[in-house]
């Protein structure tokens, strides 16, 4: 199997933080491999570690199958990255700061600097001063300078920060792409499950530094949970009916009963006639799968705890 990116038992600790624990992971040729967790899981740090950005405290990272301690430089060029905040020259303007990353990659294709500015629909401001750049222009500009020498390994943290909703779907569209037709692959961290859940081929689940779950995106479906919502006009009596039959109930937040049995998910007319015999009819029975973010913080044990996930970072 090609694997382009791989580690081994990563660790590294800050005093008496652990950021990344005995995380070994490995990722294929042209497969974009989303890596998802709340702020302050370890992503930003796993991404910086295969960077060679900070040392390990243990553990061994591989791009290339090289050990990145010892990649050579034409390697290292076959690399692109976006890590945090975009870092630009605030004073120039869009095309004179990628003219300077241009010139530090020696590259020597004609057209790049266009190209990529067409591509990250920069046109209209590639003579704007960056520091006059809205946040979602500013994170274009450097999702830019990540592309701009055509890598075969891009390691995106946040790559969407800041971007509208459009915005989103674009540059969702412009790694499938880049993903499919150039066979890159692709490593991005993201808090944003909805949207990661459209683009990646494997999940990688993070939790307090350690990797608690690995996943094919086509395999996450059985996974899953499946309930059954009810509502009726009257839920308190709904509610006694159903737990008269063993079934164990609880409420969504819009006050709908939702239930998990096997039964009621393989048998739901069964249900309906539970109710409508003891004329409690129901106005909603509906059969539900739970989406990504759900089913990651059932998984994480943070269900409960009140975590919610931002629209943006």
């Amino acid at each position: 199997m090609n694997y382009v990116i791989k580690t081994n038992k990563l660790r590294k600790n800050y005093g008496s933080l652990t950021a990344v624990n005995n995380i070994t992971l490995k990722v294929k040729k042209g497969e974009i491999y989303g890596f998802l967790g709340v702020n302050g899981a370890g992503k930003t740090t796993t991404i910086r570690l295969l960077l060679g950005m900070v040392k390990p405290t243990a553990g061994n990272c591989y791009l290339f199958d090289n050990e990145i301690t010892h990649l050579p430089n034409e390697l290292w060029n076959k690399i692109g990255y976006l890590v945090e905040d975009t870092h630009s020259y605030p004073e120039l303007t869009v095309k004179e700061n990628l003219k300077i990353v241009y010139k530090l990659r020696n590259l020597n294709q004609k057209n790049a600097i266009n190209n990529i500015i067409d591509k990250l629909k920069l046109t209209k401001y590639q003579d704007f001063k960056v520091k006059n750049l809205s946040s979602g222009n500013i994170q274009r500009l450097g999702l830019a300078k990540a592309l701009i020498h055509q890598p075969e390994i891009l390691l995106l943290d946040e790559p969407t920060k800041g971007l509208d909703p459009a915005g989103i779907v674009e540059i969702r569209k412009l790694l499938k792409d880049l993903s499919e037709n150039n066979d890159t692959t692709i490593f991005i961290s993201s808090h944003i499950l909805s949207e990661i859940s459209k683009l990646v081929d494997k999940i990688g689940i993070i939790n307090q530094g350690k990797l608690i779950q690995e996943v094919n995106n086509s395999e996450l479906k059985k996974y899953k949970e499946k309930y059954l919502i009810i509502n009726t006009n009257n839920n308190k009596k709904a509610r006694e009916i159903l737990e008269g039959h063993n079934l164990t109930i609880k409420e969504n937040k819009e006050g709908y009963l939702k239930i998990k049995n096997k039964e009621a998910i393989e048998s739901p007319d069964k249900i309906a006639v539970y109710l409508v015999e003891q004329d409690c009819p129901p106005t909603l029975l509906q059969i539900k799968e739970e989406d990504l973010e759900s089913y990651f913080l059932r998984l994480t044990g943070l269900e409960n705890k009140g975590e919610i996930f931002d629209e943006q970072n």
